[in-house]
C-alpha cells in the first residue's frame, strides 16, 4: 500500500453488495456548485452510492459532504487510457496514473472506470489490441493501490468489427482476469446492438450497467454535429425504449446498478426518483 491519507471507507465497507443503486453525478452536474446541498438531496431521494465522474474536482470537498450525508462513492470515473483529454476544444495533459490511483484510493473508490478513449483508437483492431495492452498494465499498477478497472464505452467502440466482432468485445476479450466494464446500455443500443444478448456475451466481465432510458433517436457519434447531451430524448427509467428490466435480468447478479441520465427534461432529482422506484420495482419482481 502506498502512502498518503487513509480511504475514506474500505472497499467491502463502502460497497458490501454490488447490486446497491449509485447515481453517476454527471446527472445533477449543473447543481454541483453546491456540493453538500446536492448530495443532500441524492441522500434524501435514499441513494446510498454515487459514481463521481471527475477525481480532480474539489476531491476533499467531495469527501466531507460524501461523509457528512452518509454517501459513499465505491465507483469514479477517471481516465487513465490516454496521456491527454480535449475539453472544451482544449487538450488537457492528465496526470500520473499513480496520482489517479492515489486519488482513487483515498476517497474509498474499488472500482476505477475510465469514461472514454476517442473514437480513432477504435477504428483498427491493431489500435484496440494497443488499448487493450495499456489497460492490462495499468490494472496491475492499480491493483497495488487495491483497485480494480473498467472500461465505460458509448457508441463508437461498436461502429467497427473484425472478422464480424466489435471493436468493442475484441477490447474485452484482450483483458486480464479481473478487468471488468461498465456498460452503458443507452449507448450500446444506439449503436445498434441487442444488449441483454450483449451481456450474455459478456457474461462475468460485466461490472456494472450505466442505466439509463429514452429514444433511441440516431447515434450522435456518427453525426456532424457530435454528443450533445440536451439534444438526448431521454427519460426516467422505464419510460423509454429501452428493455431496462430485461437488460437488469441478463447482467450478472453482482453487476452494480449504475443511474446516469445525461440530460432530462425538467428536474433531474425528480427523474432519478422515479428511476429508483422503478429499479425497487423491478428488484421485487
Amino acid at each position: 500500500m502506498t502512502g498518503g491519507m487513509a480511504p475514506a471507507a474500505g472497499p467491502e465497507e463502502a460497497w458490501p453488495n454490488h447490486s446497491s443503486v449509485a447515481v453517476q453525478l454527471y446527472t445533477v452536474r449543473d447543481y454541483l456548485g453546491d456540493l453538500d446541498a446536492t448530495l443532500g438531496r441524492l441522500a434524501d431521494l435514499g441513494v446510498r452510492h454515487v459514481e463521481p465522474f471527475t477525481l480532480f474536482d474539489r476531491p476533499d470537498e467531495l469527501a466531507a459532504a460524501l461523509a457528512a450525508h452518509g454517501l459513499c462513492a465505491p465507483m469514479a470515473h477517471s481516465p487513465f487510457l490516454s496521456e491527454e483529454i480535449e475539453y472544451k476544444g482544449r487538450r488537457v495533459p492528465l496526470p500520473p496514473r499513480a496520482v489517479t490511483f492515489e486519488t482513487a484510493w483515498a476517497l474509498g473508490v474499488e472500482l476505477l472506470v475510465d469514461p472514454i478513449v476517442p473514437a480513432e483508437r477504435w477504428r483498427s483492431l491493431d489500435s484496440v489490441r494497443r488499448t487493450a495492452d495499456r489497460f492490462n498494465e495499468a490494472a496491475q499498477e492499480a491493483a497495488e493501490h487495491q483497485l480494480r478497472l473498467g472500461y465505460h464505452n458509448h457508441s463508437f467502440e461498436f461502429h467497427h468489427t473484425f472478422d464480424g466482432v466489435s471493436a468493442y468485445e475484441h477490447f474485452v476479450s484482450l483483458l486480464e482476469p479481473g478487468a471488468v466494464v461498465e456498460v452503458d446500455v443507452f449507448w450500446a443500443a444506439t449503436a445498434g446492438q441487442d444488449v441483454p444478448a450483449l451481456l450474455h456475451r459478456l457474461g462475468d466481465r460485466v461490472g456494472a450497467l450505466h442505466l439509463k432510458d429514452g429514444e433511441i433517436a440516431g447515434d450522435p457519434f456518427r453525426s456532424p454535429g457530435g454528443y450533445q447531451p440536451e439534444q438526448l430524448r431521454l427519460a426516467p427509467l422505464g419510460e423509454g425504449q429501452l428493455p431496462i428490466g430485461d437488460i437488469i435480468a441478463a447482467a450478472p447478479p453482482a453487476a452494480a446498478q449504475v443511474i446516469e441520465l445525461d440530460h432530462v427534461p425538467g428536474n433531474p432529482f425528480e427523474a432519478i426518483g422515479d428511476s429508483l422506484t422503478y429499479l425497487r420495482a423491478v428488484a421485487e419482481r
